[in-house]
């Protein structure tokens, strides 16, 4: 019965680890940057397990990697399950690795047990989830869902004008299919919490329903260089200290939208960066998120507003992506709520505080999401961790949905 079919924990378990190990950082955790000679051998293997299990292994024009399982039926769209390999430049081992490797895993378990799907089962690495070395963030899941275009994506440089498809082409993993063609019948994608909530309530499952919108902004203020010491407060153009406004604005423009609101700057760039100089230019980042769009709106407007009431300095303010709230699949989610249920796991339905490829091929395909605990929700951090056990709870509950979403007619309308 293939309701009773389990994965291998321990195998699970040392997939990750091996992967941990490529792009591995001092600290115990990663550092594989999207498209790095690092993400190139992470791929490699990729692609070798997944042969291994019986897999073909292809791959589109932005490096976007789908292996597929053949099932019974050639005629249905194929049940696909993945994640992402890159990392934060000092992230964990965990955050987008675990979907794709718990993919690998089901893999090996439907060959263990000789089960033939109705449906492909696919295994999905998609391109710069991070938007850590090329943004913005979930890139290249975008253009799938036809949110982004695809010279867009191509042309996206890093922080030394290296562009994504120069690296696409140099580690060999520029395809010929363009990007979006692929079919899929459905897109599961299992994920670390990234937040305290599950653990706070002793909860192994997370059945995801959807996921929060974002903005992102890049901003640059612009004032004047001067002597630190012989220009007197009163005629100083300072850049960073209206900076230091503007951040303290974007932290009551978050709160004054709570409980649900988020806003952060996480990238500060100074010049000229000398002790002895007033500050004439700072760029910075502002990233804001909130699960409905129209709160998300309130919150933009706040911010134009602060920056059209700065003095002395001039701001330049950008917003560089606009990610509305997604909500998932109903037949996709339900099939997640029932394998967890069967399995008897403590769980509770949750939105997504974080943006993930699922958020995106949502747009295009029938989506949902399992989460699983992380140690006090930390993520994008070397010392991010998830238990053994829930890891494999997780993988669990999405093979018994991808079963139930393999069999004929389960997503006819």
């Amino acid at each position: 019965m293939t309701s009773n079919l389990r994965i291998n924990g321990e195998r699970l378990w040392d997939s990750l680890m091996q992967m941990a190990r490529i792009g591995g950082l001092p600290g115990g955790g990663c550092g594989r940057l999207t498209l790095s000679d690092d993400d190139q051998i992470a791929r490699d293997l990729f692609t070798r397990w997944c042969e291994e299990a019986g897999c073909t292994v292809s791959f589109d024009r932005l490096g976007n990697m789908f292996a597929r399982r053949p099932g019974r039926n050639t005629d249905l769209k194929p049940i696909a399950i993945g994640s992402h390999l890159d990392t934060q430049p000092h992230g964990g081992k965990f955050d987008g690795v675990y979907g794709v490797l718990a993919g690998v895993e089901i893999l090996r378990s439907l060959n263990d047990q000789g089960i033939e799907t109705d449906a492909p089962i696919e295994v999905v690495n998609w391109t710069n989830e991070e938007g850590a070395r090329f943004s913005p963030a979930m890139l290249c899941s975008g253009v799938y869902a036809g949110l982004f275009e695809l010279e867009f994506a191509l042309g996206r440089t890093d922080s030394d004008g290296v562009s994504l498809a120069e690296e696409l082409e140099r580690i060999g993993y520029a395809g010929a299919e363009p990007c979006g063609v692929h079919e899929l019948g459905a897109f599961l994608e299992a994920h670390i919490e990234q937040g305290p909530v599950l653990e706070h309530h002793d909860e192994v499952i997370g059945v995801v329903t959807g996921g929060q919108g974002q903005r992102w902004y890049d901003v640059t203020v612009t004032g004047r260089d001067a002597h630190s010491g012989s220009t007197p407060m009163d005629g100083r153009s300072d850049a960073l200290v209206a900076t230091a406004r503007l951040i303290q604005d974007v932290q009551r423009i978050a709160l004054d939208h709570g409980p649900d609101a988020v806003g952060t700057v996480g990238e500060l760039h100074v010049s000229p960066n000398s002790r002895n100089t007033i500050p004439g230019e700072v760029r910075f980042t502002i990233d804001v998120r909130h699960p409905d769009d129209t709160v998300l709106g309130r919150m933009d407007a706040a911010i134009k507003s602060v920056v059209r009431a700065q003095r002395d300095v001039s701001v330049d303010l950008q917003m560089i992506w606009h990610n509305p709230p997604v909500h998932f699949d109903a037949t996709c989610v339900s099939a997640i709520e029932s394998a967890t249920q069967a399995q008897n796991l403590p769980h509770r339905r949750m939105v997504s505080g974080a943006g993930h490829d699922a958020c995106q091929v949502a747009r295009k395909v029938p989506t949902a999401m399992v989460f699983v605990p992380c140690k006090d929700g930390l993520s994008h951090n070397e010392a991010e961790w998830a238990e053994p056990d829930h890891l494999t709870a997780g993988c669990n509950v999405l093979l018994q949905a991808a079963l139930t979403l393999s069999k004929e007619n389960a997503l006819a309308p």
